[in-house]
């Protein structure tokens, strides 16, 4: 199935899906991979059970928004920095400021990085993909889940 969203930062990806139906908190959920060495970046909210203990990095991250600190930007982008960021993050709502921030700067600053955002995909594309489900994001915002 397909669904179109707005592109915030574009590129073209095929991961697993990995879902939270909650806000991901992403200094909570980072903060192993970013202080700790995790180079999986196992998730480490304890508030999201969704995504608890499971790794991100190289997954598809599909939720609807992110919740937390002014940091949130700034976790992405180092996250990016370090290699340990998702494969991409789909969000069924649009992104917030913040966290839409460090996604640009990461895009614009990180040469040898990518990780493709899609905000505004719908309740219905989070309501229909599922963890292990394939998600591969292509030009103009469109995102295939099988």
């Amino acid at each position: 199935m397909e669904f179109k969203g707005r592109v915030i930062a574009k590129g073209g990806v095929t991961a697993e899906a990995l879902v939270s139906h909650g806000g991901l908190n992403t200094l909570a959920s980072f903060q192993k991979a970013l202080q700790f060495g995790d180079k999986n970046a196992t998730c480490g909210d304890q508030n999201n059970p969704d995504l608890y203990g499971k790794q991100m990095a190289g997954k598809a991250l599909c939720l609807p928004r992110t919740i937390g600190s002014t940091t949130g930007g700034l976790v992405l982008y180092c996250a990016c920095s370090m290699k340990r960021q998702p494969a991409c993050m789909l969000f069924s709502e649009p992104i917030d400021s913040l966290a839409g921030a460090g996604v640009i700067l990461a895009d614009v600053w990180l040469k040898d990085v990518k990780m493709p955002v899609i905000d505004s995909l719908g309740e219905e594309f989070l309501n229909y993909v599922k963890d292990g489900m394939s998600v591969t994001v292509k030009e103009g915002g469109i995102v295939e889940v099988k």
